[in-house]
């Protein structure tokens, strides 16, 4: 099932359509037969990362060059309409994708305006298998092939590149990267998106345990990055029965300027998220001891706009979380735990909020109850890690947003029990009533 797409996409579809001339109606020579295998040049292009969310993950795309009648073409899996279809298909999670050709020289060119890295491999394979591959791609790319559903990490626009590549080698290569995965889809996307911290974050919180398990070599190469290392490291056998590597020569098109590389592991922010939520839930009960003892406005209204904003903050976010689940086919957001800990329940924060700023002493009540609630919520999530089932990698989230529900589920216990009388203001004493009789 289709994975957040197009978030996660792997191009700028919409500029890349109006950088695609458009292609002509008959099949190139490698489809109709007129090449010859010999003539024939395979390139695995890669395409490095780029300044937007949907091009933080690099692309890649096949040129099929024929020497003799000097005809190329780029073949590229990562085409898809930016139109209203299109946004509704993606909020289903049912998003298409399609694979057209284009001028490799002008291709490169727009990459190059982008400031993002274009390599070449040109693949080491025997003049059948390069035949194979052209018409492959030839096939592929007419009107009535060339759609297919797009999923994030299981069919994109590089794992159809591996896919060609595999067929046309028989199969090898895919067995030979059956081994396992250097670490999960969960750590490949935490360091791809550590670009934008803030992204990287809201995307951990909306994926759930499928990202978490053991992977293969194979299903790494759903990034541009991992399949051209993989290309790279490949041996096939010749006609001679002789071992040689996949990959003739790389060819090093443009090199990106002052663009920081995609670091090798995923960010450990854990003990930073971990400060943060203590020093947001410690800060809420700051504001209410500071209310209770003094009675200032200034306090309350901290606490009703720290409420308001952690509402909008985490609360948006867990409601689309649940709205995933239960009304679309992102699989990748059904039953996730991080519901524990922000949920729609948390969006109640931001009325309520705006009530305690105005002084009213029911919203303060009413929160303290809600976040008695979430912090609750969040308690039971965290001890039911011990069930296997319970197996989510989201131990970042749970250290940011426990002690933050903790802390306000305190801040408004102690902004209770400080409270003035239901009539607002607190009752006489004694000596008055005395001295008045």
């Amino acid at each position: 099932m289709p994975r957040l797409a197009p978030l996660l996409t792997c191009l700028l579809g919409l500029l890349l359509l109006a950088a695609t001339p458009a292609r002509a109606d008959e099949m190139p020579p490698w489809g109709t037969g007129e090449s010859q295998g010999e003539d024939l040049s395979i390139y695995l292009v890669t395409f490095g990362p780029g300044d937007d969310v949907a091009s933080w993950w690099g692309h890649g795309s096949l040129v099929v060059e024929d020497r003799r009648l000097q005809r190329s073409r780029l073949y590229n899996y990562g085409m898809f309409s930016f139109d209203e279809r299109m946004l509704a298909r993606y909020a289903m999670g049912r998003l298409e994708f399609w694979v057209d050709d284009a001028s490799p020289s002008g291709t490169f060119r727009f990459y190059r305006s982008l400031n993002r890295d274009v390599r070449l491999q040109e693949l080491n394979l025997s003049p059948a298998q390069r035949l194979e591959m052209g018409r492959l791609l030839a096939v592929n790319v007419l009107p009535e092939n060339r759609e297919y559903l797009y999923q994030h990490y299981d069919d994109n626009c590089v794992t159809r590149l591996r896919d060609g590549i595999d067929k046309v080698l028989g199969g090898h290569f895919q067995q030979a990267m059956s081994g396992p995965g250097r670490m999960t889809l969960r750590d490949h996307t935490r360091r791809y998106t550590d670009v934008g911290p803030a992204m990287s974050l809201l995307l951990d919180f909306l994926m759930n345990d499928e990202i978490d398990r053991p992977i293969t070599r194979w299903q790494e190469a759903f990034l541009p990055d991992e399949l051209e290392r993989q290309v790279a490291e490949f041996q096939v056998v010749g006609e001679d029965g002789q071992k040689r590597p996949l990959v003739a020569k790389t060819i090093p098109v443009y090199e990106a300027q002052g663009r920081p590389k995609t670091p090798a592991e995923p960010p450990r922010y854990g003990p930073v998220l971990l400060l943060l939520g203590l020093a947001l839930g410690g800060g809420a009960m700051g504001l209410a001891l500071w209310n209770r003892r003094t009675g200032a406005r200034a306090p309350r209204i901290l606490l009703g706009l720290q409420n308001v904003l952690v509402g909008l903050v985490f609360g948006v976010p867990g409601l689309a979380l649940l709205v995933m689940w239960l009304g679309t086919e992102h699989t990748v957001t059904w039953r996730n735990e991080n519901l524990f800990l922000a949920n729609p329940l948390t969006l109640l924060a931001v009325p309520l909020g705006f009530q305690l700023m105005r002084g009213s002493m029911k919203a303060r009540e009413r929160l303290g109850h809600l976040w008695l609630v979430l912090a609750g919520l969040g308690v039971l999530g965290l001890a039911l890690k011990v069930l296997p089932m319970f197996d989510q990698d989201n131990w970042r989230l749970i250290a940011l947003l426990l002690p933050l529900s903790l802390g306000l589920a305190g801040a408004l216990r102690l902004a209770r029990a400080g409270a003035p009388s239901s009539a607002g203001r607190a009752p006489e004493p004694m000596t008055s009533s005395l001295k008045a009789s």
